[in-house]
């Protein structure tokens, strides 16, 4: 059945949807997309699509993420849903399950793993049988390091006949802040972990996101240490959490294409040498802004000037069994949290339209839609994808 969108940008109200909607009327306003905008009220998506040049004409769609059958009327109009509507733990439930029921293609920001796995368990199946592509984790998590690592991978099995067994993800350079909806979803995940133990659990399991698998212990990444792949100390990386669980569902759902014994982790390389490293690696891993009591309110967020202000560069590094090292690098050329997430999750939900087949299911970027994505984010988004 044809479908009146090819994309409804839901949550276009807040400020990371906002930014979403802008990236569509500034990168495809020829006509090129049918795109709808859709939130709780109609005011405030006229004032927005007014606020961010998009056509009068603009489809405006009100809908409430605790209405099932707005929802599901929303979602049957689309061929692809993207969510930017966090925590998706408290109001992701009824759009996932109205694009299950509807066969409708979804993409979302999502980087709450207690949230996902429950998705799955609960959606996987029957999101086979209706066709809908369900795709998690589009944004800056995870989509760099799931990409950054298949592309080292596609490298080392071209260089050297295999995959790596071993990839360290380490980010060099970032500069912008988290999102209002990052610091949500993590309070979110907090409050859910201190009431349920399970939820703890998944927190620290790797492979919470393969179920029926279990591959071998992973790197901890949980303390500062000195790295001799990167020639300096590193520190944990907040976001490792997410990112090491979508990697490793990337590669079980791909029938392991990185080798069952595939061991990953994430740090970030300190400033400074020596003594100086060490002092910053340790700094680094006091710090954790989740644990403050206030942050960004979703809905929040830097200017203009900060987002183009920001960037990341973030180093994938292969060891192969002889000792011998293949080097990836990502680089985004706005702020991780806003900029350049608002134009990964765009160039997602269009790639999943128009570039991939892939049946039904919950996905991550990398198993589903690797290679057009990669190609896409570079042409479009401001990403970089550099082997050494």
């Amino acid at each position: 059945m044809a479908r009146e969108f090819d994309l409804i940008v839901y949550g276009a109200t807040g400020f990371t949807g906002r930014l979403v909607a802008e990236y569509l009327v500034q990168r495809y306003g020829d006509g090129s997309v049918n795109w709808a905008m859709a939130g709780r009220s109609l005011t405030k998506l006229e004032q927005v699509r007014d606020e961010i040049g998009a056509p009068a004409s603009t489809p405006l769609i009100a809908a409430n993420a605790d209405d099932p059958s707005a929802l599901r009327a929303m979602t049957q109009r689309t061929q692809v849903v993207i969510s930017t509507v966090g925590p998706y733990q408290l109001y992701g439930n009824d759009l996932v399950a109205a694009c299950v029921e509807t066969g409708t293609g979804y993409v979302d920001l999502c980087g709450e793993p207690n949230w996902m796995h429950d998705i799955i368990a609960r959606h996987d199946a029957a999101a086979k049988v209706s066709g809908a592509r369900i795709v998690l984790s589009c944004g800056f998590d995870s989509i760099p390091f799931d990409l950054g690592v298949w592309t080292v991978q596609q490298a080392a099995k071209a260089k050297f006949g295999q995959p790596a067994p071993r990839v360290k993800g380490r980010v060099r350079k970032m500069q912008g802040t988290f999102s209002g909806g990052t610091f949500a979803s993590g309070k979110a995940t907090a409050a859910a972990a201190a009431k349920n133990p399970a939820v703890f659990k998944v927190l620290l399991d790797p492979f919470a996101l393969t179920p029926g698998f279990t591959g071998p212990d992973q790197p901890k990444g949980i303390m500062p240490e000195y790295d001799e792949a990167v020639g300096g100390w590193v520190a944990p990386f907040m976001m490792a959490v997410i990112n090491t669980k979508n990697i490793h569902r990337t590669n079980f759902l791909a029938h392991h294409p990185y080798g069952r014994d595939f061991r990953y982790d994430e740090m970030m390389v300190a400033p400074g040498l020596g003594e100086l490293g060490k002092a910053a690696a340790e700094a680094i891993a006091k710090m954790n802004p989740m644990n403050a009591d206030k942050g960004p309110a979703p809905g929040e967020g830097p200017s203009k000037e900060e987002r183009e202000a920001g960037f990341y560069e973030i180093d994938f590094i292969a060891e192969m069994p002889s000792g011998e090292r293949l080097t990836a690098t990502v680089t985004g050329d706005r702020d991780p949290g806003y900029g350049s997430t608002s134009k990964m999750i765009a160039e997602a939900a269009l790639c999943l339209l128009r570039d991939v087949d892939g049946g039904g299911g919950v996905w991550t970027p990398g198993a589903l839609m690797a290679e057009p994505l990669k190609a896409r984010l570079e042409a479009n988004a401001g990403l970089t994808f550099r082997v050494a």
